[in-house]
């Protein structure tokens, strides 16, 4: 296959695009470098700096690809911004970022490109869940301006398959860590500037590039009073997309919860880093983020029946150790 993927210069679109190339399909990485990182881009992969926004641009991407003979296959959309906290500061830069400028996407694929579109959604779309596991029947309701900029895309793609014919995947993630492993050992993880997500943070203390971690909130109604989290690892994330990809040849919506089903609280995760570093993680209290759930855990029932998928890491410490490897590599010497 031929694969335009957006945000591919990230932690999760480098890892799947890593995965087309070892697969032997062709990658277009598409990323405005805001984020992402171009020396993380895997070996063989073709790369276009641009803005999602850019109409023109994406669109002479599909027409310079087709005259060549060798059109795109489909899509996997990853660019957007994806901090929470974020998004409750500045809730208009996510709207744009996230929803309108993804719009210019399916209209260039509309006019010229390929109609399977694979869509990184979230978790987040749930909002505060009724009950856990989640399914993907449950109630969308939104808790932060970021969980609702990407419903608000699911809802344009499902107007866009009703009437244009869009094939498309939603993927509701929820939370990505560890980093892949090859014959070459670890050779991506995340690294985000600045980082936010639980695992690096607190791998960063293990590596004395902070004093502590912070935990943000202790009296939620958790058995430890911290935030419970599903962990999916990245590569097995990166499976589930090529399955979806394939699986739209026939298929015209698909929408799919990731994790692995279990819940982990902030303390865990914590715990268990020090466990898998051998480091005493000194952690601090803080008051609670606003638009933070108590519980956020998958059902990955649906995918693993209807896509075959499987996760290979379930246990949180071998998730943790995968990062481990990849931080000390890229921050330790």
């Amino acid at each position: 296959m031929k694969v335009l993927v957006t945000g591919g210069a990230g932690y999760i679109g480098g890892t799947v695009a890593g995965l087309l190339a070892s697969q032997g399909h062709q990658a277009l990485v598409f990323d405005n470098l805001s984020h992402g990182r171009r020396d993380l881009l895997p070996p063989g992969v073709d790369f276009v700096e641009g803005e999602l926004a850019d109409r023109a641009l994406l669109e002479n991407l599909f027409i310079s690809a087709r005259e060549q003979g060798k059109p795109f296959d489909g899509v996997l959309h990853f660019a957007a911004l994806i901090e929470a906290g974020e998004s409750m500061v500045k809730p208009e830069t996510f709207f744009r970022n996230n929803t309108a400028s993804s719009l210019a996407l399916l209209e260039a694929m509309l006019a010229h490109g390929p109609r399977r579109l694979v869509f990184s959604s979230t978790a987040a779309v749930y909002g505060e869940p009724e009950s856990v596991p989640i399914v993907e029947e449950a109630r969308l309701q939104p808790t932060n301006a970021y969980g609702e900029s990407k419903l608000l895309f699911e809802h344009m793609l499902r107007w866009f398959n009703q009437i244009h014919g869009l094939h498309y995947a939603s993927l509701r993630y929820f939370n990505v860590a560890g980093a892949p492993e090859g014959p070459d050992g670890v050779t991506r993880g995340e690294a985000h500037e600045p980082e936010s997500h639980l695992i690096p943070l607190v791998l960063d203390v293990a590596l004395g590039r902070r004093a502590s971690i912070r935990i943000y909130g202790e009296d939620y109604a958790t058995p430890d009073g911290t935030c419970v989290r599903d962990y999916i690892h990245v590569s097995d994330l990166a499976d589930a997309h090529l399955l979806a990809l394939a699986k739209l040849e026939s298929e015209g919506r698909l929408i799919y919860n990731l994790g692995n089903g279990h819940g982990f609280s902030v303390r865990e995760v914590i715990e268990s880093a020090r466990r898998v570093t051998g480091h005493p993680i000194p952690a601090d209290v803080y008051p609670r983020r606003p638009g933070d759930p108590a519980v956020l855990v998958a059902s990955s029932d649906k995918a693993i029946r209807e896509l075959g998928w499987k996760p290979r890491y379930t246990q949180l410490d071998d998730i943790i150790r995968t990062a481990w490897i990849w931080h000390q590599k890229r921050y330790g010497g």
